[in-house]
């Protein structure tokens, strides 16, 4: 399954790098492909597998907000593996 999420820290202020920060290391950390872009987190792998990686990443930016709001987008595909590249590659085969 590929996941999209966003975690949003609320009640810290406008500055949100830093929470924001520590939801991606877990991401990063988990060693499943993924990818970062300004408005969600990526993450491909099975489903046990990357919803504990997207609690554990709620789970530490609640470390340091009284709030935090999750939004998640799930393509779920059993039997697919590397379809968050896959896509990407025939994206850009139809655009050239």
């Amino acid at each position: 399954m590929i996941v999209a999420f966003s975690v949003t820290p609320l009640g810290v202020g406008e500055g949100v790098s830093e929470p924001v920060a520590r939801a991606v290391k877990v991401v990063r950390e988990s060693g499943l492909p993924n990818r970062t872009d300004p408005m969600f987190t990526t993450i491909e792998g099975e489903w046990d597998e990357v919803m504990d990686v997207v609690k554990r990443a709620v789970e530490a930016v609640a470390e340091v907000a009284p709030r935090v709001s999750l939004v998640l987008k799930a393509d779920i595909r059993p039997g697919v593996t590397g379809a968050m590249t896959a896509k990407l590659e025939s994206l850009e085969r139809h655009l050239s």
